[in-house]
C-alpha cells in the first residue's frame, strides 16, 4: 500500500497564519503597555520632582517676603532705638565722672553699660540685617581675610579653649564684597562657639570649584536637631537664652546677594557645619 503526502488544505494554512498574526499583535500589545506603564511612571516621577521643586520655590519666595516685610520693621525699630541710646549714653558718662569715688555706684553703672552695650549690639544686628545695599564686589584673597578673622577671635578662643584650624589656599581668593564677607563669615564662627562653651574645635577651610569658591566652617558641639537645621536661616530664630537670632539671616541674606547660597547639616563625628559657596564672576558681571 502507498501512502501519499498531502499539502496542507487551504483553510489550515489560513489558521496557521492568523495564529502567528495573533501572537504578534499580542507580543506589539505586550510591548506598548510596557513602554506605555514605564513612560506613565517616568512622567509621575517627573511630576513629584517639579512639585517638590515648586514647593520649595514657593517657600523660598514666602522667606524672601517675610524677609523684605521685616528688615522694613527692623531698620525702623533700630533707627528709632539708636537715636535714644545716643543721649542716654552721653549721660551715662557723665554720671559716671560725678559717682568715680564710689565703687557701689561704679559696680552699678558697670551693670547699666554692660546692658547698653548688649543693646547696641542688638540695635547693630538690626542694621545689618535691615540693609539692603548691593554688594560692592573686589577680589578678596581668603588667608588674609581668616587670618584678619583668627586674630580677632583669639581671646574668645582662649577662653573657651577652643582650637582653631584653618585649611585654606595660598592663592585662593574671591570676588565678593570684603565686609560683608567678613561679617558672614564671623556670624558663623561665632554660632559655632557658642555651641563649644566647653572646648572643642573649629575648622574652617575653602576649596575652589569649577564654578564656585566654597567655604566650611565647621564645630565640635553637640550638633543641630532637625527643626534647627530647617530654621536657622529665619529671622528671630534662635536657640540661644540671648540673642537676637538674625546672625545667621544675615549670612543668607550675603550669601543672596552674592548669587550663592549657604547650607548646615550635621557631620558624621558630631557637631554642625555649616557650607557657603560663592560663585566666580566674569568681567561682565564686576562691571
Amino acid at each position: 500500500m502507498i501512502l501519499e503526502e498531502h499539502a496542507p488544505s487551504d483553510s489550515a494554512a489560513a489558521m496557521l497564519d492568523a495564529g502567528a498574526d495573533l501572537e504578534a499583535v499580542l507580543a506589539a500589545w505586550h510591548g506598548a503597555t510596557l513602554r506605555l506603564e514605564q513612560t506613565h511612571e517616568a512622567l509621575r516621577a517627573e511630576v513629584h520632582r517639579l512639585s517638590d521643586e515648586l514647593e520649595i520655590k514657593n517657600r523660598e519666595l514666602a522667606r524672601k517676603n517675610r524677609l523684605a516685610d521685616l528688615g522694613q520693621v527692623a531698620s525702623h525699630v533700630a533707627h528709632e532705638v539708636r537715636n535714644n541710646l545716643v543721649p542716654v549714653a552721653l549721660y551715662l558718662s557723665v554720671l559716671r565722672r560725678r559717682v568715680a569715688q564710689d565703687p557701689t555706684s561704679v559696680a552699678a553703672l558697670d551693670k547699666i553699660e554692660s546692658g547698653f552695650t548688649s543693646l547696641d549690639a542688638t540695635v547693630n544686628d538690626l542694621l545689618n540685617f535691615a540693609a539692603e545695599r548691593d554688594p560692592l564686589i573686589a577680589r578678596v584673597p581668603l588667608r588674609p581675610l581668616i587670618a584678619d578673622l583668627q586674630s580677632s577671635l583669639a581671646p574668645q578662643l582662649a577662653a573657651q579653649g577652643i582650637e582653631m584650624s584653618v585649611r585654606v589656599p595660598q592663592q585662593l581668593a574671591v570676588w565678593a564684597d570684603r565686609d560683608m564677607l567678613r561679617r558672614a563669615i564671623l556670624n558663623i564662627a561665632l554660632n559655632a562657639l557658642d555651641a563649644m562653651p566647653g572646648g572643642g574645635r573649629l575648622d574652617l577651610s575653602a576649596r575652589e570649584q569649577p564654578d564656585a569658591v566654597v567655604l566650611e566652617i565647621a564645630d565640635t558641639g553637640p550638633g543641630l536637631s532637625d527643626d534647627a537645621q530647617r530654621r536657622a536661616f529665619e529671622p528671630f530664630f534662635t536657640t540661644k537664652s540671648t540673642g537676637t537670632g538674625l546672625g545667621l539671616s544675615i549670612v543668607y541674606r550675603t550669601a543672596e546677594a552674592h548669587g550663592g547660597d549657604v547650607t548646615v547639616a550635621n557631620q558624621p563625628a558630631g557637631g554642625a557645619c555649616f557650607t557657603l559657596r560663592l560663585p566666580h564672576r566674569n568681567a561682565e558681571e564686576i562691571e
